[in-house]
């Protein structure tokens, strides 16, 4: 197999992250581009016929892949999302840094409750990071909602339905559940997750969440660019 094409930083654009707090509340839909749900069509093409089909928010999902092999990954996907959406990593401060390190277009990450501690996350990545913070019940949000600002950014929240891209996600929560964390999280926008389809977003709409995120509604669909059209239709632009 060929090994990928390491990506160069642009030496025209300043600071590979955007720094302006006002572009890092989420809203709409979100992609979480997984490696795995998105076999065989690919990461890369995944996300390319996502962002045709309106989305502007993207998360990179590799639970299993080496690090090295992530950072080449993520470089491809950064260099799709180059102005056109935001990008975040899931769980992998390192690949991150890394990545800030070789100077690509990553907004930040997104770590869920086994992983480092958001605190000392927020201090690693630095102030002008977006960090992301899985919370699935009100007890939790409401802690993260105590915590000093700047701290964290968003709130991913679920699962809203059963998951089939994610063996291990929490409890069921459907929009009672999902309302109750957003009026727990005070100011922290809420993003709902876990098998999430067209259909769902009036209601994920009507718990006052900022948007939802969703896995196989685009990565499984054997036409991406249309399913994410028709989701960014049902959920409004982020």
């Amino acid at each position: 197999m060929d090994q990928p094409r390491p990506i160069q930083p642009d030496p025209t654009r300043p600071d590979p992250i955007r720094p302006d707090p006002a572009r890092w509340r989420p809203g709409g839909v979100l992609l979480v581009a997984d490696t795995g749900a998105c076999r065989p069509r690919g990461v890369v093409a995944t996300v390319a016929a996502a962002l045709d089909g309106g989305v502007r928010w993207v998360q990179l999902r590799a639970k299993t892949e080496p690090d090295g092999e992530v950072l080449e990954l993520l470089g491809e996907v950064a260099e799709l999302c180059r102005d056109r959406a935001r990008l975040v990593v899931d769980d992998r401060v390192d690949v991150l840094l890394a990545a800030r390190a070789r100077g690509l277009a990553v907004d930040g990450v997104h770590v869920g409750r086994r992983d480092l501690p958001v605190d000392l996350v927020r201090r690693l990545v630095g102030p002008d990071a977006l960090v992301g913070l899985t919370t699935p019940t009100p007890a939790l949000a409401a802690r993260a909602g105590d915590l000093p600002p700047g701290t964290v950014d968003y709130l991913g929240v679920g699962a809203f339905r059963a998951s089939t891209t994610k063996a291990d996600h929490p409890p069921v929560t459907g929009a009672t559940g999902l309302a109750a964390v957003v009026a727990a999280a005070g100011r922290l926008p809420c993003v709902a997750i876990g098998g999430v389809v067209a259909g769902d977003l009036a209601a994920v709409r009507g718990t006052g969440a900022a948007g939802a995120a969703v896995v196989a509604a685009v990565c499984a669909d054997p036409d991406p660019r249309r399913a994410a059209a028709a989701l960014v239709t049902a959920g409004g632009a982020p």
